[in-house]
């Protein structure tokens, strides 16, 4: 069968032609489709010209179809059906979806979020299920192959082109330390960043922080004893030790009776902590990554206040 070039033949024939065989009057085939009846009648030329049949021809109660019409009448309507789903935009219904989504998040919203999240997903969207996956230098690369749906960062992090984010939350920065600490009822000044350890948290990196380019500026360095890429274990550590950490105010609260702690306000000229969701462009118009970004907007609002 030779293959047919479509660049040589005009699609805008064929709601013409499904006209013409539907109606089987070129006057009445002319007011569907929006033409004058002389334009309908050149299509209709065109159109035998094109498919090499006379499709309509002159029976005795009217015009009729040729066997080759009436084979085409079926193929045709299905062409068409085929057609518009190809631009018709996808309706979208979270409750009827069943599909993983897959989030970069520290322990951090994981302990926050996550069990409000799971919570509206059972009843909102059961098929839906959360994954929630580490950080990496890699992230951006995994969402383009779509390896990861979702991440959550700072609004200071650089993000590379393709890269898309919103805003969700505002969290703060606080000094974490156990209640007998021996700082634990002083105001703390710059200069005690250097008295005592620390423990950091890195997810990417090697644990160094803006806090350490404050410090630098100031001449001071403070000496970090651990690192780990779970606010947890940095939480953990401190309650243990004479160790300090500055983290989110909002996951410091959350612990802060279960593992016995002190929150005090770090002596730092900025401490606001915005959060963002980000995701690659590729995934813009996803209407389940988009309905997904809104409940994480809210359940966030409803944790750490609005953005």
């Amino acid at each position: 069968m030779q293959d047919i070039n479509l660049s040589g033949i005009d699609l805008n024939l064929l709601p013409q032609l499904a006209a013409l065989l539907r109606r089987r009057n070129v006057t009445h085939a002319a007011n569907d489709v929006g033409l004058s009846q002389p334009a309908m009648s050149r299509a209709l030329g065109r159109l035998r010209d094109e498919l090499g049949d006379p499709l309509l021809v002159r029976g005795t109660g009217g015009l009729v179809l040729t066997p080759r019409a009436e084979r085409l009448m079926p193929q045709l309507e299905a062409a068409i059906a085929d057609i518009k789903l190809i631009f018709r935009q996808p309706s979208f219904d979270p409750s009827t979806e069943d599909r993983i989504i897959r989030i970069a998040a520290s322990d951090t919203q994981t302990v926050l979020l996550a069990p409000e999240l799971m919570a509206r997903l059972a009843t909102e969207a059961p098929g839906l299920r959360l994954r929630v996956e580490s950080y990496g230098p890699d992230l951006i690369a995994r969402m383009e192959r779509g390896k990861l749906d979702l991440a959550f960062a700072l609004a200071t992090t650089s993000l590379p082109p393709g890269a898309m984010s919103e805003p969700i939350a505002t969290d703060s920065l606080v000094l974490v330390m156990r209640r007998d600490h021996p700082a634990a009822h002083k105001d703390w000044q710059l200069a005690d960043y250097a008295d005592y350890a620390h423990v950091t948290v890195a997810l990417v990196g090697d644990g160094q922080s803006d806090i350490d380019r404050v410090l630098a500026a100031s001449g001071i360095t403070r000496r970090i004893a651990l690192v780990t890429p779970h606010f947890t274990a940095a939480v953990a550590a401190v309650a243990k030790t004479d160790m300090v950490t500055t983290i989110s105010r909002a996951y410091a609260t959350r612990l802060a009776d279960t593992f016995g702690l002190v929150l005090k306000e770090p002596p730092l000229a900025a401490t606001s902590l915005p959060m963002t969701l980000v995701w690659s462009h590729l995934r813009a118009n996803d209407p389940v990554i988009t309905w997904f970004r809104s409940l994480v907007k809210d359940v966030a609002a409803e944790v750490y206040g609005a953005p």
